[in-house]
């Protein structure tokens, strides 16, 4: 790789046509599985985040389940993925990419699954990022790689066996510098009644330098394959509204638009931590709800052409401030 793209790579930035799911070696890049199956109800998510300091790498991984279950680990040494997506830790606690993922995080926190019949994200222009993943210094870029798959395999969570054969499978990569916005938005669903629809979200200030602005990005897999991403401030704007319970956007472009309404119980989200890179800890920075609720209309020159509702949804809203808060709530 020419040493200016190598450069304009570690910035967190791609050119069109790029690799968005490849490492960048940036300050923080985080790799996340999710695994719906839906004959059963369960849900069971899987991610590894790589922080890059002058004393070395380090990753924060976790494991957990619609059943409320949570286990995360500081782990010392860690590498992303240089040719694909993913992300293992040196020890061999956590391995994942786009064929399998192992995870060992103790006796009641294991995971080992394959993936097979990939629905890979098919626009090589961009990622999920848009037109944003061509800007250096980002504070957060985004990229769901994979929107569909089939598991082969299973976990041992909380001292019970989980078959995951047949569930689907959703994975994607987020990453950028070391630091988080106040809040941001996020959210993804299979386990609808067509086993094809994929759909995810994410949203937050997006900052570099001097510019600042809110963004949402919403891709939604139809039925037939066709995926739409939603999300161009100027040719496909995204508004979202959201409270403690409740996620609405509302996407349109010239010949398309999507209604997203979806709802959650916030005593009922896992808190999961985020990484303070230089301080080589998590602290709490989310709420995730592994099966709340999501409805969504798409239509195309104002026709339906495909409506479906999920109860299996990934729900989250992040902010170091609001976490923290519920957790204190916890610990009473």
């Amino acid at each position: 790789m020419p040493h200016h793209l190598g450069s304009y790579r570690r910035s967190g930035a791609d050119l069109p046509f790029g690799f968005p799911e490849r490492a960048h070696g940036v300050a923080m890049e985080g790799h996340f599985w999710r695994f719906t199956h839906a004959e059963t109800g369960r849900v069971l998510i899987a991610l590894i985040g790589v922080q890059q300091t002058a004393a070395g790498p380090w990753a924060l991984c976790g494991i957990g389940t619609s059943g409320g279950f949570w286990r995360h680990a500081v782990i010392e040494g860690a590498e992303c993925r240089r040719f694909g997506p993913g992300a293992r830790t040196l020890d061999g606690r956590f391995f994942g990419d786009d064929a399998r993922v192992a995870v060992d995080l103790g006796p009641d926190a294991r995971l080992d699954v394959t993936i097979g019949a990939q629905r890979r994200w098919p626009h090589r222009l961009l990622g999920g990022s848009s037109y944003f993943q061509s800007v250096p210094a980002l504070n957060q870029y985004w990229h769901p790689w994979l929107l569909g798959g089939t598991a082969d395999g299973g976990a041992v969570v909380d001292g019970e066996r989980w078959d995951l054969s047949g569930a689907a499978v959703y994975g994607e990569k987020n990453w950028g510098r070391a630091g988080f916005p106040e809040s941001w938005w996020w959210g993804q669903a299979h386990g609808f009644a067509d086993a094809e629809v994929c759909v995810a979200f994410a949203g937050g200030e997006v900052r570099a330098g001097p510019l600042r602005t809110e963004v949402t990005g919403l891709v939604v897999r139809l039925p037939d394959g066709a995926v739409l991403r939603l999300g161009n401030p100027v040719t496909s704007p995204v508004r979202a509204t959201t409270s403690d319970s409740r996620w609405r956007l509302r996407a349109r472009s010239a010949r398309w638009q999507v209604d997203l309404d979806a709802e959650a119980e916030p005593a009922q989200a896992l808190v999961l931590p985020v990484p303070l890179v230089e301080e080589r800890r998590g602290t709490p920075g989310a709420l995730e709800q592994l099966a709340g609720r999501m409805a969504v209309t798409v239509r195309r020159d104002g026709r339906v052409m495909w409506a479906g509702e999920s109860r299996l949804a990934g729900l989250e809203h992040g902010g170091l401030a609001r976490a923290e808060a519920e957790a204190a709530r916890r610990r009473g």
